[in-house]
């Protein structure tokens, strides 16, 4: 790496600081590289199996919580903060209470994330490095095996909270994190220090029980890796708690009382796209393709793909009060459809004749 010459490491994290906020960032902070007991941590959740299919987790080993293994020399991580809530979104609760539309996590409801961040990131360090000469770094915003939270924490960006998100004071939960790793001996922040106290709320919100313990997350129940990052079959079993959130869960967030101190994104990318914060199941699980694929694209929805959107709401609509839409929907798409859609489909049209069963039972007694 080439460190530049006579720089002034105070000033250069004045500049950082003032040129992000240009760029929409709420905040940025500097961490050390060293998060042994987060390492610890770490190891145990990959032991206990809470990763599940993410195979990624343990593949990239240590170097999530080694920056310097990703890129030799790195000093320092500059953490920053980019606030996602979509304010002029239907409330999610609403959206939640209203078993015929589809529930997307917040943050899915505008354009990538990652394409937002790390764009911004890497303008913030080449401006950096017009400012004070060539430096190493690396950005990274999910491209690389990073604990992010746990760094954030270090650069004093928030806690992490029970719920395994990182919280800050002042903002609540609502927020993107992005990293760049750096050569720069910048001044580094104070760690964050944890005021979750006595609060369980996001323990007892959360619909699978997927939180096992306070800062214990077992991914292999949680709603946001099953609809995500979970490639195959649904757990049967868990399929009725998912009820209507077909991307995504914001439970354990929505209940957490420092959201009180969130505030609505500034970013234009993140408003809501193609009405999700409130679109009918029937009207999505009606899109062919080719439609996933001109509105979906430039979204985070767009990495789960056509196949695993059809499943997910295939789960809703079983949930879903019986209509005749509904049930038209369902039969209609099951033709053609993949093994593993039709196998959804199956259970939420058994699902819909053993309710309907249950009915003609308990009104016939």
């Amino acid at each position: 790496m080439t460190q530049p010459r006579h720089v002034d490491p105070a000033a250069a994290k004045r500049q950082l600081a003032a040129r992000a906020r240009e760029l929409g960032f709420e905040r940025i902070g500097v961490a050390p590289i060293d998060i042994p007991e987060d390492e610890r941590h770490l190891l145990r959740w990959l032991d206990d199996g809470f990763h599940g299919e993410m195979h990624y987790m343990r593949r990239h080993g240590l170097m999530r919580s080694r920056p310097r293994d990703l890129m030799p020399g790195t000093l320092r991580v500059i953490s920053a903060r980019m606030d996602y809530w979509p304010g002029e979104a239907r409330a999610p609760e609403a959206v939640l209470e209203d078993a015929e539309t589809g529930y997307i996590s917040r943050y899915a409801l505008g354009r990538d994330y990652h394409k937002v961040l790390r764009g911004a990131l890497a303008r913030l360090a080449t401006d950096l490095a017009r400012e004070i000469g060539p430096f190493g770094y690396r950005v990274c915003v999910d491209s690389a095996p990073v604990l992010e939270k746990a760094l954030a924490r270090d650069a004093g960006l928030g806690w992490i909270g029970k719920h395994t998100n990182l919280i800050a004071r002042d903002a609540g939960s609502w927020f993107f994190l992005g990293e760049i790793l750096t050569d720069l001996p910048l001044p580094q922040d104070e760690p964050a220090s944890a005021h979750c106290g006595t609060c369980t709320a996001c323990i007892a919100a959360c619909p699978t029980a997927a939180i096992v313990a306070p800062y214990r997350l077992d991914a292999r129940r949680c709603i946001a890796y099953l609809t995500i990052e979970h490639h195959s079959a649904i757990p049967v079993e868990l399929r009725p708690a998912i009820g209507n959130r077909i991307y995504g869960c914001d439970d354990c967030q929505l209940v957490c009382p420092w959201n009180k101190f969130s505030h609505a994104a500034s970013h234009p990318d993140f408003k809501v796209r193609h009405g999700l914060d409130a679109a009918r199941l029937t009207e999505l699980f009606g899109w062919t393709e080719a439609q996933f694929e001109e509105r979906m694209r430039g979204s985070a929805i767009y990495r789960i793909g056509y196949e695993k959107w059809l499943r997910n709401l295939a789960v809703a609509l079983g949930n879903a009060p019986a209509s005749e839409a509904v049930i038209a929907a369902l039969e209609g798409r099951r033709e053609g459809a993949s093994e593993l859609v039709r196998e959804h489909i199956d259970w939420a049209l058994s699902e819909h004749r053993r309710r309907a069963a249950n009915l003609l039972s308990y009104s016939a007694s």
